[in-house]
């Protein structure tokens, strides 16, 4: 087992013990029912976000993936970027992070940046991509800056096409960044690691959600 298995392992057992991933039925923004569901808000106390901030860091480093500082976009964004920050500088890895406000301030610092100068290679952190849009307008702003995107991170990729339930894409949203910003996407896990954890899994509460997890990917997955 490769040490990436062992941090995606890990980070899923963790999410499922904060309750930020659970599984039965729920429906997705594109109107699909999934079988689980991921909700990053929930890692909403001081050792959560600290351990959330360690498998960021932890994945970033496992994909050897050069960078000179960190990007959150509004608002999740933000804690993620700020807590992955920590992380790094925890391991000797020190390096600038910065996000942008929502609305532009016509006082004090002005623009829309906050934080560091954004300059050189810059890691974008959310949580999952699911229409690419927060992407899109992240990469405008670093490249406005005159800085360069290097990679995208987030916590899950679904691993699921484009569209909804009735329509579905030929490609995921994660896919789509790829190939329009030419950018790599880094997860800490995806949809098909969390279908080897399940396979694995002694839980039989967990098992009992295989069928429907792997009917669902059948279905939507890439």
């Amino acid at each position: 087992m490769s040490s990436n298995n062992s941090n995606q392992d890990n980070f899923i057992r963790f999410a499922l013990e904060a309750k930020v991933l659970s599984f039965g039925e729920f429906k997705t923004k594109a109107g699909r029912l999934s079988p689980y569901f991921f909700n990053a808000g929930e890692f909403n106390d001081g050792a959560r976000l600290s351990a959330l901030g360690r498998y960021y860091s932890k994945a970033l480093q496992e994909s050897k993936l050069q960078f000179d500082m960190l990007y959150g976009p509004a608002y999740k964004g933000i804690t993620l970027a700020a807590a992955t920050a920590i992380a790094l500088a925890d391991d000797g890895i020190n390096v600038p992070y910065a996000y942008n406000r929502k609305e532009a301030k016509d006082h004090g610092e002005g623009g829309v940046l906050v934080g560091a100068p954004v300059k050189g290679r810059v890691v974008i952190i959310d949580d999952v991509i699911s229409a690419g849009t927060s992407v899109r307008e992240s990469v405008d702003l670093i490249r406005k800056a005159g800085a360069e995107p290097a990679a995208v991170l987030i916590a899950l990729d679904r691993m699921e096409r484009s569209g909804n339930a009735v329509e579905v894409g030929d490609k995921s949203a994660v896919q789509a960044v790829e190939q329009e910003f030419g950018l790599p996407v880094i997860s800490i896990a995806n949809l098909a690691g969390l279908m080897s954890f399940l396979t694995a899994s002694s839980d039989t509460q967990l098992t009992n959600y295989l069928p429907a997890v792997r009917a669902y990917r059948e279905k939507y997955g890439i």
